[in-house]
């Protein structure tokens, strides 16, 4: 539709000598697309209404427009509906995959995402955090954009350490194989057993200090655990990864970068850049923001000097032209601090960094527990989502084998999170509730899967050729319109770096789908093969935008 509404501006905007804004009418009664005359009353001294009335009579009407109307100070403009509707159609089809797709463009993109910890599972914060992680990264490349994924695995500590103290004090040479539990679990379990330990006994944290002493002078033995229980860890967390379907092209460890970032603060405090406290630390005075350490009196860093570092090197890697950190809302502080310290370095890229910013997701009370109590982790919510998906298909399709079952229950369970994690905002906090996230009516991910799957299911039965005889109703005229909004949308998108615009947009078109399925019949009418083919636009538009949000499509339900 954008080129008949550039086409109408182009005639407006030569008549007036002035830019044209366009805006989307509220009903279809007063056309496909509005031009509103407030703005031109300063330079053309009237009235609006009046303008738009002179504007309505005196302009060339387009070819493909079948009328012109005012209502008050709007110009209202009606495109023909089979001109419309046939040339929707063909764009969608002609372009497949590649519809609502701009072509590749130079800028280069980091996104980080999603940071765990090697002393336990993902949780699900790093579920939203990866979820968000691939819909923006999707979002961009669609845009043309070349984007990276990178990670930092936090894999050093005292965090790490209490597992392993845990470990050393009742593992008995257990592992993962041995007790048939998944790698990141078996590390974690341990995590719970310190906590336990400490509520009894408070003095076992001067054992982990000890523990973490010994790690940082390189002792043998405590390193070899520390080796084994990280690729434990890292194990079980690129299970979950594959199961979600996300991958990671740059990992860097903590325990490789930790230190580096020392030679970056000296060498900023020879320079000027930063200055030593009363205590001795290296800080940079940051004015309103105060002075943050970077590197303490007695020469140890601090987490920020590795982010410093980090920064530095993925620049030196990829000369990046922007970097996109996915971490959660509480850390706002920790990256605005981050980047004014970038300035204060007068690096070039400090502008180009981004902390995309997101809140809290929480389960209702009592519908699942974790072994820490106030932690669940995202396998176990994965699988309950699983079991609940395959008990809903099994009352729904009872002639499918157990196989089908499996199949479906893990793709549908996989869209119901991903699903509901994005039609928030970013920013949001929500509740996530399993049950409401598998329904199969309303703005959920199964009711716009199941409107892929019905439009797949017609495409089966339908003839592939024939014309229509008819003029396109108002079903299919709707229908047609919203699949014509998708580039647009996926521009907003990857401009905002807001997937619950597509997450909106793709249940929006399938109810716009599901009304032309009501109101239109396919199979055995004149209109048979002219409807397939909006239907096979619809089925290309959703599959595209849901490839977007990281959810695969299918074929039936």
């Amino acid at each position: 539709m954008d080129k008949y509404i550039d086409g109408v501006k182009k005639i407006l905007e030569k008549e007036i000598g002035e830019k044209v804004n366009v805006a989307k009418p509220p009903s279809p009664d007063f056309g496909d697309f509005s031009v509103p005359c407030f703005t031109f009353a300063g330079k053309m001294g009237k009235n609006p209404e009046k303008i738009a009335s002179e504007l309505k009579d005196k302009i060339k009407k387009p070819s493909y427009i079948l009328k012109v109307e005012t209502k008050g100070p709007y110009i209202n403009f009606f495109i023909k509906r089979d001109v419309l509707v046939d040339d929707i159609i063909k764009e969608a089809i002609s372009k497949g995959e590649s519809y609502g797709k701009v072509g590749s463009g130079k800028e280069l993109i980091l996104v980080e995402s999603p940071g765990p910890n090697t002393n336990k599972p993902l949780h699900l914060g790093h579920l939203r955090n990866i979820v968000l992680g691939t819909s923006i990264t999707n979002i961009l490349k669609n845009q043309g954009k070349d984007v990276h994924i990178v990670n930092v695995v936090n894999d050093r500590g005292i965090h790490i350490c209490k597992s392993m103290l845990a470990y050393m004090k009742s593992g008995n040479g257990k592992t993962p194989e041995s007790e048939k539990v998944k790698s990141d679990h078996f590390v974690g379990d341990y995590y719970v057993k310190y906590s336990q330990e400490e509520k009894n006994s408070p003095d076992i944290e001067k054992e982990a200090q000890e523990l973490l002493i010994k790690w940082e002078k390189g002792d043998k033995k405590v390193l070899d655990l520390w080796k084994k229980m990280n690729k434990w860890a890292m194990g079980g967390f690129e299970e979950t990864y594959k199961r979600l379907g996300f991958s990671v092209e740059r990992e860097y460890l903590e325990s490789e970068t930790y230190s580096h970032g020392r030679e970056i603060v000296l060498k900023g405090l020879k320079e000027g850049i930063f200055e030593k406290d009363e205590e001795g630390n290296i800080v940079a005075d940051l004015g309103d923001m105060g002075k943050k350490v970077l590197l303490r009196a007695n020469g140890t860093s601090v987490y920020i000097t590795q982010d410093i570092y980090l920064a530095k090197k993925r620049y030196d890697e990829f000369s990046f032209n922007r970097t996109i950190y996915v971490v959660g809302s509480e850390q706002e502080h920790h990256f605005r601090v981050l980047f004014a310290i970038f300035k204060k370095l007068g690096w070039s890229f400090a502008d180009s960094c981004k902390h995309f910013s997101y809140g809290m997701v929480e389960l209702p009370e009592g519908k699942m527990k974790s072994r820490e109590g106030n932690v669940v982790d995202t396998d176990d919510l994965l699988d309950e989502v699983t079991i609940l998906a395959e008990e809903e298909i099994r009352k729904r399709w009872k002639g499918l084998s157990d196989k089908e079952v499996k199949e479906r229950s893990a793709l549908i369970s996989l869209c119901a999170i991903k699903y509901h994690f994005l039609k928030f905002h970013p920013r949001q906090n929500f509740v996530y509730n399993p049950n409401e996230s598998l329904a199969f009516e309303g703005d959920t991910g199964p009711y716009i899967l199941y409107s892929y799957a019905r439009a797949s299911s017609i495409l089966q039965k339908a003839k592939k050729s024939g014309k229509s005889k008819n003029m396109p109703g108002d079903a299919e005229i709707e229908l047609a319109k919203k699949i014509s909004e998708f580039p647009a949308v996926a521009k907003r998108a990857a401009d905002n770096l807001n997937p619950a615009a597509i997450a909106t947009y793709s249940f929006q078109l399938s109810k716009a789908f599901n009304e032309f399925y009501s109101a239109c019949r396919v199979i055995g009418t004149e209109e048979e093969a002219s409807r397939a083919r909006i239907v096979e636009a619809f089925r290309i538009t959703l599959r595209n935008s849901l490839n977007l949000l990281g959810i695969s499509a299918i074929e039936e339900m």
